[in-house]
């Protein structure tokens, strides 16, 4: 871009600092090469010098230097078509402000050194910089389910804000080795990381144990395979990595088709299945308006355990944890 720009802050970009402001509109950008305009003073906002960390109000002026080119690489690294449409594919909710996807199993929310394909790369289907969603909370790589997104600044920030103050209502299906006693009830039982890299697993820690997380589950029985399996509904009150398959394996009924949080009874009843944990249903504020109630069909990965054992998703009830509080 050669040509010096004036630009005004939108309502749904209230709040975000200057140098974010910038790098959601022109991603190519390095922090350095950033700096270096804001420091020289090319960069102003309504007249005036500012700073990286400035926030920015609705209404206000940015003044946009010249900037420097995007890289030939950016343009090469685009979404293919097939990958856009197969995010586009996902979506179970969008409106302006917010996107909710159904994410499937075996697909990781965020990239790693072996991962190359994940959620965070597709949503590049929905633009690049401010058009970019963001992600507000995560789930596991083989957890299937409900993954929302806000498609604004502050609407990622309300939404994130959501989860921090535990506004939100969380209902993970399950299926598990035996028959957990009492068939309902709140687990409270802290956690703490353990091994390193693919061996790291969370394990029940003491609660003065420097590493121990607080972690708390909610669960009730839905239904029952005889005494083998248990359809479970599951509701994480915090969110620590792995919190409910480590919580079903400290009680002593892993989660079917998990590799690393298993027994030898869990990999007996799993055969080939995967793991058997979906995000089926979450409750939220909506980031401007009422209460958001996100609904995602079963995967089939889950289907495949459901029809295994008997199961049938349609008998369940759409609120198990309400009754707890009548």
């Amino acid at each position: 871009m050669r040509e010096v720009r004036t630009i005004t802050v939108g309502a749904a970009e209230a709040g975000v600092r200057l140098d974010r402001w910038f790098r959601r509109r022109w991603p190519h950008l390095t922090q350095g090469q950033l700096a270096r305009l804001i420091r020289s003073g090319q960069v102003r906002v309504n007249g005036g010098r500012a700073r990286p960390d400035t926030r920015l109000d609705a209404g206000v002026q940015v003044r946009v230097p010249p900037l420097p080119d995007r890289p030939p690489e950016a343009a090469r690294d685009g979404l293919d078509p097939r990958d856009a449409a197969y995010a586009k594919s996902l979506v179970i909710y969008e409106d302006e402000e917010v996107l909710a996807l159904n994410k499937p199993s075996g697909l990781a929310v965020q990239g790693g050194t072996k991962t190359t394909r994940h959620v965070d790369r597709l949503l590049s289907a929905w633009g690049e910089g401010i058009e970019r969603p963001r992600l507000v909370h995560r789930l596991d790589r083989d957890t299937s389910g409900v993954l929302v997104l806000g498609k604004t600044p502050a609407a990622a920030a309300r939404l994130a804000g959501a989860f921090a103050r535990r506004r939100t209502e969380k209902t993970y299906w399950a299926l598990v080795a035996g028959l957990p006693k009492p068939a309902e009830g709140v687990l409270e039982l802290p956690l703490a990381k353990k091994g390193v890299g693919d061996r790291e697993m969370m394990v029940p820690a003491e609660p003065k144990d420097p590493r121990a997380e607080s972690a708390e589950t909610e669960f009730v029985t839905l239904a029952r395979a005889a005494d083998k399996v248990a359809w479970m509904a599951l509701w994480p009150h915090t969110g620590r990595t792995h919190q409910l398959r480590a919580h079903m394996l400290a009680i002593g009924h892993p989660i079917l088709g998990d590799p690393k949080y298993r027994t030898e009874a869990s990999d007996a009843l799993s055969g080939g299945l995967k793991l058997q944990l979906h995000a089926r249903r979450l409750v939220l504020p909506h980031p401007s308006r009422g209460t958001l109630m996100l609904e995602a069909p079963i995967s089939p990965e889950l289907k495949a355990g459901f029809e295994g054992f008997g199961f049938d998703e349609h008998e369940a009830d759409p609120e198990p944890f309400a009754r707890r509080r009548r």
